[in-house]
């Protein structure tokens, strides 16, 4: 079985928004799915989460990639794109897959997240969602694909507390539920467990989240600034 070392080397030269600490953290979630897990990536770009997850899964799990490659919800700022863009992008996501060696092991499925839902039937034990990050999209995707983790499964969410309609569909949705638990964040990609939560637990849910708002508003203050070009320095991740 690959090591998380092979995984980062594999996936290092891959264009994406993905840091090495949270490729860990995919790793170690995929790492532990059994044989017959399940994982579900909703936003691939070009492949560099779907290489972790892939090497991490343990043989006879489901690695499955959705992206409709359309060009559009590209990465920051990249809201809409073209149709030639969107081949580009899945030309890459393919050729870095067999660079890896893992384009055997990955489910591509070339939809919108919501049209891919009756390709994919049954529970999921792990769910990844990197998808279009305003908040109609990223809701339905946390509501309708959460739907389908099974009790006790994973769901990490990228650029949580820190993209503003991921951060509002979380708020609408995780934040006061009662299926997730809240188990930490890896900068900006956070961990949830489903689990039924009783009142108690569901307050100690929302203020456990509630506390990352402050590191949410400095993220939104240094996208304002580097838009305006009053800084220089990578994206918040």
């Amino acid at each position: 079985m690959a090591e998380i070392d092979d995984a980062l080397a594999a996936s290092a030269d891959v264009e994406g928004w993905l840091t090495p600490a949270q490729a860990k953290r995919l790793w170690e979630g995929a790492s532990e799915l059994g044989p017959v897990g399940r994982v579900v990536e909703i936003g691939s770009y070009r492949g560099r989460s779907a290489i972790v997850l892939a090497m991490a899964a343990p043989a006879g799990a489901q690695v499955i990639a959705i992206d409709p490659h359309a060009g559009n919800d590209r990465g920051p700022q990249q809201i809409e794109g073209t149709a030639q863009e969107g081949e580009r992008d899945n030309a890459a996501f393919r050729a870095n897959l067999e660079r890896a060696g893992v384009a055997g092991r990955v489910r591509h499925i070339r939809l919108p997240s919501q049209d891919a839902l009756a390709e994919v039937p049954g529970e999921i034990d792990m769910l990844y969602v990197d998808g279009a990050h305003r908040y109609g999209p990223a809701r339905d995707d946390l509501a309708r694909w959460g739907k389908r983790v099974r009790t006790g499964g994973r769901m990490l969410v990228h650029d949580s507390f820190s993209s503003i309609g991921v951060t509002l569909a979380i708020g609408r949705l995780l934040v006061f539920g009662g299926s997730f638990r809240y188990e930490g964040r890896t900068g900006s990609l956070a961990e949830y467990t489903r689990v039924r939560l009783t009142a108690t637990a569901r307050l100690r849910n929302a203020l456990r989240q509630c506390a990352q708002l402050p590191w949410f508003a400095r993220n939104v203050v240094i996208k304002v600034l580097t838009v305006l070009r009053l800084r220089r320095g990578d994206w918040p991740y």
